[in-house]
């Protein structure tokens, strides 16, 4: 059967019907990774005789059919039978997928071990047979590893020259005569069944990420977003992002990868994983023990959140040395719940903000004091009775006299009005500082005795005139 795929709804539905082939119009926004994931998905569910099917010694023209089977496992057992001996399905990296269960069928320790670890135990020996079975396109006889152990038939399993895992027959010398045909066959139903479960996973995660991007930016409905995503409890936002300073010739590949990291290192600390990529930062939901002010003990809070501080640090150098680019990680503030997301996010967004190469990962709480001057000087920013005052007065003098009134002022009150202190961030004399401070209060009418004042005054210099002491 010959398809084609065209976007909008007037295809050229006459001449398909002419020519007996499958039209599929898309609607005009549908992304085209999801019309691939949604075919393969339909494929391997409504797959039936043909590649996807295998026949069984004596069974003559009776076939099992990938929709038939279900599932791995019972596809394991569906070979075992037919072929006659103890079946496995590994994915690419020896990991266990499904094994059969029929009674009476041969076994070593081998395959005890590795239905208890679901994992292939790993051996020099292990390693040449997979090498040597990869290397093939056809089933494959492979000899006892050691004393007490079996043979092996083994195939790889692959669609349009992926990979996709193997297929492992115990041959305890009770094996069909067409074992090897009919394992070709089960392989070619394998692939059907991988390929089908990879499209849902990737669909549900491509849904998946749309909903926790909603529920980011606050437009998701909290109460159904929660139970699809997996989420319950308190939690927190960590953000993570590259460098900005650091010059990248392909920063949205890069940022993909990034994406893959922070998903793999929470999959593995957690079981399961809330990523996103959104504007070029990946934010991560990570369950926390309980909401702020629970009566939980704080022994237990302060180690989870060295659990969570571990793991950024951890995506961090990991990251950094995959990519080859500095990464920051920023933990926002743990929440109740999904409905307080969006305040994490704010929070996990503004510590990006303040980190640098000194401090490439911290906690809201660990730069409360720059996130606070950092959210100050926004809204000081954006409101004009916020930014008015003696501070332009100040560097207005400054630029028009060549004094240097501004530094003196951020200094002293930096150094919480102590004379000697201010002059040592200056590098004067305390008298010098004295004098400047006199110059000031008398040509731009400042009253440095009115707290009111001097608070005011210090947040200006700092926010919107950018000054500091230490800078000094």
């Amino acid at each position: 059967m010959t398809g084609v795929v065209v976007r909008g709804a007037d295809g050229p539905v006459g001449e398909a019907e002419t020519h007996g082939v499958a039209l599929l119009s898309l609607e005009g926004d549908m992304p085209w990774h999801e019309a691939h994931l949604l075919l393969v998905s339909a494929v391997g569910a409504g797959a039936g005789a043909g590649p996807g099917e295998f026949t069984g010694p004596g069974t003559g023209t009776a076939a099992v059919s990938a929709s038939e089977l279900g599932d791995l496992f019972a596809l394991a057992d569906a070979i075992a039978t037919a072929v006659g001996g103890a079946t496995a399905v590994e994915d690419p990296h020896q990991r266990l997928l499904a094994y059969s269960t029929v009674a009476g069928q041969a076994l070593d320790e081998d395959r005890r071990q590795g239905i208890l670890g679901r994992q292939v135990p790993a051996s020099a020996e292990n390693t040449e047979q997979y090498r040597v079975m990869f290397a093939a396109d056809h089933p494959v006889r492979l000899p006892a590893l050691g004393k007490g152990d079996l043979p092996r038939l083994a195939m790889p399993v692959r669609a349009g020259g992926e990979t996709l895992g193997s297929i492992w027959v115990v041959d305890g010398g009770m094996l069909a005569a067409d074992a090897e045909e009919t394992l070709a066959q089960g392989a070619s139903t394998a692939a059907l069944l991988l390929l089908r479960a990879r499209a849902a996973r990737e669909l549900a995660r491509h849904h998946n990420s749309d909903l926790l991007r909603r529920l980011l930016e606050g437009t998701a409905e909290a109460a159904t977003a929660a139970p699809r995503l997996g989420i319950d409890g308190a939690l927190r936002v960590a953000a993570f992002a590259l460098d900005a300073a650091a010059d990248l010739p392909d920063a949205e590949r890069t940022a993909l990868r990034l994406l893959d990291v922070v998903r793999l290192q929470c999959e593995a600390r957690y079981g399961r994983h809330a990523c996103v990529l959104v504007d070029g930062v990946v934010y991560a939901l990570l369950p926390a023990p309980e909401a702020p002010g629970g009566t939980g003990p704080e022994p237990r809070r302060r180690a989870h959140e060295q659990r969570h501080r571990a793991l950024a640090e951890d995506i961090v150098r990991r990251a950094g040395r995959a990519l080859r680019i500095p990464v920051r990680a920023a933990l926002g503030a743990v929440v109740p719940g999904v409905s307080a997301v969006t305040a994490s996010r704010a929070d996990a967004d503004l510590v990006l903000r303040v980190l640098d190469e000194q401090l490439p990962v911290a906690s809201v709480d660990e730069v409360r004091p720059r996130v606070t001057l950092l959210r100050l000087t926004q809204l000081m920013g954006e409101r004009r009775e916020l930014n008015e005052g003696a501070w332009r007065r100040v560097m207005a003098y400054d630029e028009a006299h060549g004094t240097e009134y501004a530094r003196t002022l951020i200094c002293y009150l930096d150094a919480g009005c102590d004379m000697a202190g201010a002059a040592r961030l200056l590098a004067v004399h305390p008298n010098t500082c004295r004098y400047r401070l006199r110059q000031a209060r008398q040509h731009v009418g400042i009253d440095l005795d009115d707290p009111d004042e001097r608070l005011v005054l210090w947040l200006q210099l700092r926010a919107l005139a950018g000054l500091t002491g230490a800078s000094s």
